[in-house]
């Protein structure tokens, strides 16, 4: 009925559908009972997504928390009826992966709470009375298979034996009752089926005190069809599964895995140590190499914090990786960080990944991200996504816990990260004004066009553009010295933009429409002199986020600060200024070459641009 009401008032125009598709109210919604969690996909053999969500009436956690499937037969346009894999009378069943096997059976595994247990002991004083009543992440992890594409799922469910880890042995019972929980995909790898299992230590201050990742491993899932006689092992031996690097923190979970086309497995997870986590196995997943945090394909570190990032291997041999582009120290430092950490994930960036050659085999070379998912309230947070590509097209599945909703994805952003290593050449879609050489001090330039407008609507209210602009430089300076004018349009009362130099080493652009203002700087340090240096300064309507690009290196932060991005103010109207735009004002040194263009600039634009030099 939600959901429901909520298409009727986009359709009335009460609510209006968002323009821009990266923005998730413009996705595709995916039917639910209120709550919804880990919409996952798979294609059956008739061509229909088979969707599996846990959903329930009420929040996360909540009695009648189950398990359900739907179809669709239009790339989520329009879904069946839900058909229950668990009662929602039931003992609570939670946290759902598919697997379709060679001859077309799906199985579905989950947490159940098979024993109906209503609380379990957890540390003081996160739990006052010493005990955790949330019982959707303990219990039994068990599967029913279905042979007609979801339509119906087995009556009978089986449980999954899992080995004790030392994690298990140390919990508050000893390994007699387990807690764990899954996300993400199950895989098939070699002739055999896995399906990722996250072990938790306890419950306490953030939940989830500590965890690590193992693999549940059949040799035979793919082929025999009684699934009482469906052999298990867990993964990898040994007593410890996938932690931290050395140094780490107690959290390690929501392993996602890949497959490379040498047959190495690739593995990333999250942490709370402000860095994701990732370690390749080269042994069908018995052992993996030492964890190391991820890192771009130029060395430096990604950052990311407690929320699920997940890594795909498309069909084209190629990678996508889901994650949120924000955290280092600032996370791991916290003193409260198994909670803090579970904040911000919005946007959602992607980065793309591409094989390379390394003494122990293949390894996946990642590009610098791009924006492809946000809200307009940033505290809303998406989250447990799926990639499904369908007749060469691709799609993201995403949840933010009360509405789970299907994404187009632009397929030029996709080739612009994976080309992203090697493309050269400034855009020439949205240039405005383009100066080289013996650049002026003072031109013309046309306005950005504006970030927002009155709407048509009965109340004449705000229609939001999302439109943005991007500032592309190549810049000499001579000494680091505060304000230098690099750029300024502003008028007497400060209506315009302008780029200035500051007395950290960085670059600012200020935006103002003459009643609210926004500024931004790039990293401290950024800066250097006697050089010349690329500067792409982008304002990006949708999500109203700030970017810098500076010699082809999108900023994140570093170990200054914990976003390398910045959001401008969603009531900025226009950066309008005036007619003519000064450069170089005050200036230690000289603008070499100006671009302006009236949309933001993608950072593989970005890159490609400096990759071209002067």
């Amino acid at each position: 009925m939600r959901v429901l009401l909520f298409l009727l008032a986009v359709a009335s125009g009460l609510i209006a559908q968002p323009s821009d598709p990266r923005n998730i109210r413009s996705g595709l919604v995916i039917p639910d009972e209120g709550y919804s969690d880990q919409p996952y996909v798979v294609k059956t053999d008739d061509g229909a997504w088979l969707c599996v969500v846990t959903t329930g009436p009420g929040v996360e956690g909540a009695g009648g928390q189950h398990v359900v499937t739907r179809r669709s037969t239009d790339r989520g346009k329009t879904w069946s009826e839900a058909v229950a894999v668990e009662p929602s009378n039931g003992p609570e069943a939670s946290y759902a992966v598919l697997l379709k096997v060679p001859y077309g059976r799906v199985y579905v595994f989950y947490n159940h709470n098979t024993d109906n247990l209503r609380h379990v002991i957890a540390d003081k004083p996160a739990y006052p009375d010493g005990f955790c009543r949330r019982v959707d992440s303990l219990g039994h992890f068990v599967f029913k298979y279905s042979d007609d594409g979801g339509r119906a799922w087995s009556k009978q469910r089986y449980d999954i034996p899992m080995r004790d880890f030392e994690i298990d042995r140390r919990n508050a019972y000893g390994g007699k009752l387990k807690f764990f929980w899954t996300v993400g995909r199950a895989f098939s790898h070699h002739g055999a089926g896995y399906v990722p299992l996250h072990k938790v230590g306890g419950f306490g201050e953030g939940f989830f005190t500590s965890s690590e990742g193992v693999l549940l491993r059949s040799g035979n899932i793919l082929t025999e069809r009684d699934p009482a006689k469906i052999r298990w092992q867990t993964l990898p031996d040994g007593e410890a599964g996938l932690r931290t690097p050395a140094g780490g923190g107690p959290v390690a979970e929501e392993q996602s895995f890949s497959i490379l086309s040498d047959g190495s497995m690739f593995c990333v997870y999250r942490t709370i140590d402000g860095h994701p986590a990732f370690s390749y196995s080269r042994d069908g997943g018995r052992s993996w190499d030492a964890p190391q945090y991820m890192r771009y394909g130029d060395g430096r570190p990604m950052k990311h914090p407690r929320a699920a990032n997940f890594a795909w291997r498309c069909e084209n041999g190629r990678f996508l990786y889901w994650f949120h582009n924000h955290g280092g120290r600032f996370i791991r430092e916290h003193p409260r960080r198994r909670t803090i950490a579970y904040e911000e994930r919005n946007p959602v960036w992607l980065a793309g990944g591409v094989e390379a050659d390394s003494p122990k085999g293949k390894v996946i070379r990642w590009s610098q991200p791009e924006i492809v998912l946000y809200d307009d309230d940033p505290m809303i947070r998406m989250s447990y996504p799926d990639l499904v590509e369908d007749g060469g097209k691709y799609f993201l599945t995403e949840t933010q816990k009360d509405i789970a909703r299907v994404h187009d994805l632009d397929p030029a952003l996709l080739d612009g990260m994976w080309n992203q290593f090697e493309a050269r050449g400034a855009a020439r879609e949205g240039l405005v004004l383009d100066l080289a050489g013996n650049v002026p001090s003072v031109t013309k330039a046309p306005d950005p066009p504006p970030f927002f407008q009155r709407s048509r609507r009965g109340d004449y209210g705000k229609e939001d553009l999302n439109n943005g602009f991007s500032l592309d430089l190549w810049v000499r300076l001579d000494s680091l010295k505060a304000d230098q004018w690099l750029v300024d349009n502003r008028t007497a009362d400060g209506r315009g933009y302008a780029l200035r130099t500051t007395a950290e080493g960085a670059v600012e652009i200020i935006l103002s429409d003459g009643r609210t203002d926004s500024r931004w700087a790039s990293d401290p340090g950024s800066l250097v002199a006697g050089k010349p240096q690329h500067i792409v300064a982008i304002a990006d309507g949708g999500p109203k986020i700030i970017t810098f690009v500076i010699d082809g290196k999108l900023h994140d932060g570093g170990e200054a600060r914990q976003f390398g991005w910045g959001r401008f103010n969603p009531n900025l109207k226009t950066a309008a200024g005036a007619p003519e735009m000064r450069i170089g004002r005050n200036l230690d040194g000289k603008v070499l070459s100006l671009r302006l263009y009236d949309r933001y600039l993608r950072t593989s634009e970005a890159i490609a641009a400096f990759r071209a030099g002067l």
